[in-house]
């Protein structure tokens, strides 16, 4: 992949961050509720829990899920591109008593971030299809770059047209295209007004 980008990718770059940066300086992320989604309740305490190893949160905002990882057993490193999210996240974790490393940094940048893994679980919450898409086939080298064999990657996403962009949302097709060895193992509609979805992906248990 090139690592030159046009005048338009950075643009878009740079429209993303100042999004994102508006939503936490105004308190009102839409994505960062407080509370743990059962999706990821599910996977960690229900019937047949994923056993406490490594887990690596992208964009895990004011760090309220990276905190319950830790809580359940799990090793947790937590990254967000916005420098206030971080701050926040590393003191609710700090007021918990929860061992989690959050890092300020780019989820499609992940050499550059210092989370080398292997990590047993991903989880992301809305950050991959905020992502533009000229990005997006670095963070799937990323995530496979770092994970264990059998890893999984819980993602919720909202979909095409969920936002009046051209470009923002998440498919299961393009998922199943941009994650080489990886299975598409489950698509579980959102309850949204508007179209999202809870995505899981399982890393081949070995290299092809």
């Amino acid at each position: 992949m090139s690592g030159t980008r046009t005048a338009a990718e950075l643009d878009q770059e740079a429209a993303v961050r100042s999004v994102l940066e508006d939503f936490y300086r105004d308190g009102k992320p839409p994505w960062d509720s407080g509370v743990t989604p059962p999706e990821l309740v599910a996977l960690v305490e229900g019937p047949g829990a994923l056993t406490p190893g490594q887990v690596l949160e992208l964009g895990c905002g004011t760090g309220t899920n990276a905190v319950y990882l830790a809580r359940h057993g799990w090793r947790v490193a937590a990254v967000d591109l916005v420098d206030r999210a971080v701050r926040q996240a590393r003191e609710k974790a700090a007021v918990a008593g929860a061992d989690v490393t959050v890092l300020c940094g780019d989820a499609t940048r992940l050499d550059e971030v210092g989370v080398p893994g292997p990590y047993d679980l991903f989880f992301d919450l809305s950050c991959y299809c905020g992502i533009p898409p000229h990005r997006r086939d670095a963070y799937a080298a990323g995530l496979t770059k770092r994970a264990a064999p059998g890893a999984r990657l819980l993602m919720f996403g909202y979909g095409l047209g969920a936002f009046d962009d051209s470009w923002s949302g998440v498919t299961a097709d393009e998922l199943g295209a941009r994650f080489t060895g990886w299975q598409l193992a489950d698509v579980t509609p959102g309850t949204n007004p508007v179209p999202t979805f809870w995505f899981t992906l399982q890393r081949a248990a070995a290299a092809a």
